[in-house]
């Protein structure tokens, strides 16, 4: 089967004033349709740049991207993307927020009916019924993340982006909105590509880890990661296998921490 999203030989350079700052360095990757994939990596190794790359949001500078064996070449439209800030609109309440990408595009042309019924769904996909007309400084910062998995999945993409979208909750909200992450996963089908410091997170949700190195970054190993599903986010670190995976990645990992990077 042709994977779902490729790169090819991936280098990416950015430049500012006089200064090259070297991304990310001949990555080659693939991602299989309905996986769930995590990258983890030391701060500035690329792992945000391979998503927007992902996302059609800019061009690679060397080799290539391509969605479903075609290079991308334009904004990746059947793709969604999952920020580290929900970037809800505070004048909108919740059923609101969850309906904007209904307003554009093809989109725009579903029924009233079909509109409704899809912004109930997944409401209630990521148990925020109940709260439809809060508007998003009457939430917690848990249900703001639910409204923006919501807002994200109402569009129905084939493939959902995820940059650290829990690194800033504590540590319990975290396992909360994992636990709650697989099981929208599991319910959909969808492909998820999922960026992350946390190497325990990495592997309580994936089916596979790509390691990448300091930057400019290149995949220094990848991990696969045959845990029984479904899992149990709240006690997966005491299942057999799990110790060595995490010993495994943070093998991979060591030299660019102990090089004064960061994880």
């Amino acid at each position: 089967m042709t994977p779902i999203l490729e790169f090819r030989d991936l280098s990416k350079v950015f430049f500012k004033g006089e200064q090259r700052v070297h991304a990310l360095a001949h990555v080659t990757a693939e991602v299989e349709e309905g996986e769930l994939l995590a990258i983890v990596g030391p701060s500035g190794c690329g792992k945000s740049t391979l998503l927007n790359l992902s996302a059609g949001l800019m061009e690679p500078g060397t080799g290539e991207v391509l969605y479903r064996g075609q290079p991308l070449t334009r904004v990746n439209t059947q793709v969604s993307y999952v920020t580290q800030k929900d970037n809800l609109l505070p004048w909108r309440i919740v059923e609101d927020n969850v309906a904007l990408p209904l307003e554009l595009g093809a989109h725009a042309k579903l029924s009233k009916d079909d509109r409704r019924e899809r912004i109930a769904r997944y409401i209630e996909l990521v148990g925020l019924t109940g709260f439809e007309k809060h508007y998003p400084s009457e939430l917690s910062g848990g249900m703001r993340k639910r409204a923006q998995l919501a807002r994200s999945l109402v569009y129905e993409p084939d493939v959902l982006l995820m940059d650290e979208p829990f690194g800033a909750l504590d540590a319990q909200l975290k396992l909360v909105l994992q636990a709650e992450l697989l099981r929208m996963w599991e319910g959909t089908g969808k492909t998820l590509v999922f960026v992350t410091h946390d190497l325990a997170e990495a592997i309580t949700i994936a089916d596979r880890v790509i390691v990448m190195s300091s930057r400019p970054g290149r995949i220094r190993a990848i991990e696969h990661i045959d845990l029984p599903r479904p899992r149990d986010v709240f006690g997966i670190r005491f299942v057999p296998g799990f110790g060595d995976y995490f010993e495994r990645l943070w093998s991979a990992l060591r030299e660019d921490i102990h090089q004064g990077q960061e994880v």
